[in-house]
């Protein structure tokens, strides 16, 4: 299941929406096997097993053999969510049982696809798979490294979620048709995201003026009145260049960055 970017909470429907809290992390489905074996794999079936041992100590223990769980792999560092850590735990995975340690991550559980006990799920409606996740959760102490994703089917409660939450790095919210089965691929959910934003003036570009790839972006010193690096966008579209590229000049006079600039 994948979901859709939108810009504002949608109205009410026939069966009602179910609203999570959205987290910045890697998406993971978790598999306990019949023999007890547990495997994990990213959205696109790359292997997370090796970087995150505690996950499948976790998953082995508190979840019955047979379950297949969706969820997002997260990483906490002084009350907020970091996923720069979780990067590197990722990319120090030689390290992995010493970093599980040092820094342990969670699994944030938000949907469950099978178990032994009740068979494929997938076609069952997302507030039944969400009444077995539930129950899973029952034994799962508070300790555990697995977390159940919070829920509401209440708009205003997400609301307040929303607006309280972007302090500790929740991106925004999941919204889920109540009424939904599990469709592999299928972008049938919401993701409704919040966004910070401030002025910056375009320094430099990569690529070129008339096709940029990305924007180079500066903020003036308070002190200095000099025009200071700040960071970069994200890799523009074809679309999103050609709205741009008519709005860059080459800087006249002068350029207070040097010809290269190293950026992260």
């Amino acid at each position: 299941m994948l979901a859709k970017s939108i810009d504002r909470l949608p109205p009410p429907r026939a069966g009602g929406w179910r609203y999570e809290p959205k987290f910045d992390g890697y998406r993971a489905l978790a598999t306990i096997q019949t023999d007890s074996s547990v495997q994990v794999h990213s959205r696109r079936g790359t292997p997370l097993d090796d970087a995150f041992p505690e996950l499948v100590g976790a998953l082995y223990a508190y979840l019955p053999a047979g379950t297949v769980v969706d969820g997002e792999i997260v990483c906490w560092a002084g009350g907020r969510l970091d996923f720069n850590r979780l990067q590197r735990r990722y990319a120090q995975r030689r390290h992995a049982r010493e970093l599980a340690v040092t820094q342990p991550v969670h699994l944030v559980v938000f949907d469950v696809l099978e178990t032994a006990q009740d068979g494929d799920l997938r076609r069952r409606p997302l507030r039944e798979r969400r009444a077995v996740l539930e129950r899973l959760f029952r034994r799962i102490p508070a300790r555990s490294p697995l977390t159940l994703a919070m829920q509401t089917s209440d708009p205003a409660v997400a609301e307040e979620w929303f607006d309280t939450m972007a302090v500790a790095g929740v991106e925004g919210l999941v919204i889920k048709p109540a009424n939904s089965p599990y469709v592999c691929g299928a972008r049938v959910w919401l993701k409704y995201k919040s966004r910070q934003t401030t002025d910056a003036v375009v320094g430099g570009v990569t690529g070129s003026l008339h096709r940029p790839a990305a924007l180079l972006l500066g903020r003036y010193g308070s002190d200095t009145g000099r025009l200071h690096y700040a960071g970069r966008t994200t890799h523009l579209s074809d679309a999103q260049a050609a709205a741009v590229a008519p709005l860059l000049v080459a800087a006249i006079g002068g350029h207070p960055w040097p010809v290269r600039l190293t950026v992260n």
